[in-house]
Parts: structure tokens; C-alpha cells; sequence
């Protein structure tokens, strides 16, 4: 069993070009011919990293360490000015970083992670892709299929699973969710596997009701693994912005959630989200999403992200 990280920078720069444009290409054009820093173009970056759904709170600290950075410091180019966002954007999120899940792998067979999310957010794609991620690095994975209200939700699954080529546990539309979560775990357990990934519903975050089956699933998986679940991952749509901070809190009054994942960062200029959600929330980004293709989830990586920002 290795460890094992998705990175490809590349592939990140090209997923966060939108995300650059919106905060880098517009800082350089702002600084571009200017002799000094002054305060009419610290106000013009300030609009800047708002523009890019990086939170009022974040982007004040970052303009307010760039001003007094920029007192002490004799180089007022535009390389450096930049340096000195980039500087204080790392130091954000580098108090998020975070080991792998893989350290833990060791100590528990199976490894349960449990995948929450409203609809539309990529919830299902993004199940596949981490079982491919896992298969990867070695690991013998095993998908339940527990979102059964959603129409073609086991189609769909069952259609990633095979890419990924890795065993899944169905049961009709309309099953208890609960009853799928409990197969899951027993064939798991039977075929001896590392890693269960368990689907479920898309559900909104105003409907107590299915936020109460989460609830249920979670009572069901700890009777047949006591530990279970090790990880309950939020899966939010880059795209959405702030409102992904407001659907980790309620999702947070009802699970104990140990990770997120942004998906559809290729599709957005407000990749800046990911600096308010460190920010606010403390929950760890285990991977984000860039792409269509199954090995387009990548390991969050905070110097990297920044790196390919910047770069």
C-alpha cells in the first residue's frame, strides 16, 4: 500500500487559468507602469481580490500586510508587489495543510469515507474519480451507492465505477439509503478491500428530513464497523462561490465533516473561494477538481495552488 498524491501542475495552471486572469492578469495591468504603491492602488487590488470571491476579512489582511510590507521595503517593483500578495495568500492557506488520507489507511480495513453534497455540485464524478485515484496508488476500493432517490444516480455511478474499475453495491431506486450502506460495508469486509467510498443523496441543506438519513447512515456503518465513518467529505461547486461556506456550515450541524472537495475550478474565475473557505471554516481541502477526465481530481496542494496562480 503506498502513499499517494494526484499532482500535476500543469494540469492545475490550466484549470485555474480562469481564476489567474481574475486576480493575477488584473494585478499586473493595475501595477503595470506605476511608479510606487500608494493608496488609490492598494484600493484597486482590494477590488481585485473581491472581484475573485476572496472573502472583505481575507482580502483587508492581505492588502494591510502589503501595505506594511511595502513601508519596509526599498523594492517597490511590480515583481515584487506581487510577491508580496502571493507571500501573504501561502501563508492562508498553509495553516490548512494537511497529511493524506493515506497515513491512516494503515491502521484501518476498511477505510470508510462517507460523500456528502448538495445536488449538481459534481458529487457523483467526483466519487469515481477518487476511487480511481485510490486504485492508483494500489488500494482495493469499494463504491455504495447509497443516493437511491435520485433518478439514473445508480447509472451513473455504476458507469464511473467501471472506468475506474473498481466493485460497487447497488441496490433499486427507492432503497433505504441506509440498507445500501450496510451492503456496502459487508461485501467491503468480505472482500477484504481498503478503501469504502459511500455515495449519498444530493441533498439540500434546507430539508432536515434528509439531513436526519444522514444521521441514519452514520448510526448504520458504526454497528457494522465501529469506527466507521473515518472521513465524511463535502463535496461544493467552485463556481458557487461564498455559498459554498453557507452549505459546509449547515452540513456541518449535522456531520462532523474532515474534508472538502471543490469541484469545477476549471470553469470559474472565482477560485478564490478556496481562501475564504480555509479562512472560515476549519476544515481541510483534500482535493479540487480541474477537469472532465478521470484523473483531473487533484491533491490540494495550498503552495501549489498558489504556485499556479502565480506562475
Amino acid at each position: 500500500m503506498s502513499a499517494f498524491k494526484n499532482i500535476n501542475f500543469n494540469k492545475l495552471k490550466l484549470g485555474l487559468a480562469k481564476t489567474k486572469n481574475k486576480i493575477v492578469t488584473q494585478i499586473n495591468e493595475t501595477l503595470s507602469g506605476k511608479a510606487q504603491l500608494d493608496e488609490e492602488l492598494l484600493e484597486k487590488l482590494e477590488e481585485i481580490l473581491l472581484g475573485a470571491d476572496i472573502n472583505y476579512d481575507i482580502t483587508e489582511k492581505i492588502i494591510e500586510k502589503a501595505r506594511i510590507s511595502m513601508r519596509s521595503e526599498k523594492d517597490r517593483s511590480q515583481v515584487n508587489i506581487l510577491n508580496i500578495v502571493k507571500r501573504q495568500m501561502s501563508e492562508i492557506l498553509e495553516k490548512y495543510k494537511t497529511e493524506p488520507e493515506f497515513t491512516e489507511f494503515k491502521k484501518f480495513k476498511p477505510y470508510v469515507i462517507l460523500i456528502v453534497g448538495v445536488n449538481g455540485v459534481g458529487k457523483t464524478t467526483t466519487i469515481g474519480k477518487l476511487a480511481y485515484n485510490y486504485k492508483q496508488a494500489g488500494l482495493k476500493v469499494v463504491i455504495g451507492s447509497a443516493d437511491t432517490f435520485r433518478a439514473a444516480a445508480n447509472e451513473q455511478l455504476d458507469i464511473w465505477a467501471k472506468r475506474a474499475e473498481v466493485d460497487i453495491v447497488q441496490r433499486e431506486k427507492g432503497a433505504d439509503p441506509s440498507a445500501v450502506a450496510f451492503d456496502t460495508l459487508n461485501v467491503a469486509k468480505n472482500k477484504n478491500a481498503d478503501v469504502v467510498l459511500i455515495d449519498t443523496a444530493g441533498r439540500l441543506h434546507t430539508k432536515t428530513n434528509l439531513m436526519a438519513e444522514l444521521e441514519k447512515i452514520k448510526r448504520v456503518l458504526g454497528k457494522v464497523i465501529p469506527y466507521a465513518p473515518n472521513d465524511v467529505y463535502l463535496v461544493v461547486d467552485g463556481n458557487t462561490g461564498q455559498n459554498a461556506i453557507v452549505q459546509a456550515r449547515e452540513f456541518s450541524k449535522y456531520t462532523n465533516l474532515t474534508g472538502l472537495i471543490i469541484t469545477k475550478l476549471d470553469g470559474t474565475a472565482k477560485g478564490g473561494m478556496v481562501f475564504s473557505i480555509c479562512s472560515e471554516l476549519n476544515i481541510p481541502i483534500r482535493y479540487v477538481g480541474v477537469g472532465e477526465a478521470i484523473d483531473d481530481l487533484l491533491t490540494f496542494e495550498p503552495d501549489q495552488f498558489v504556485n499556479a496562480l502565480f506562475d
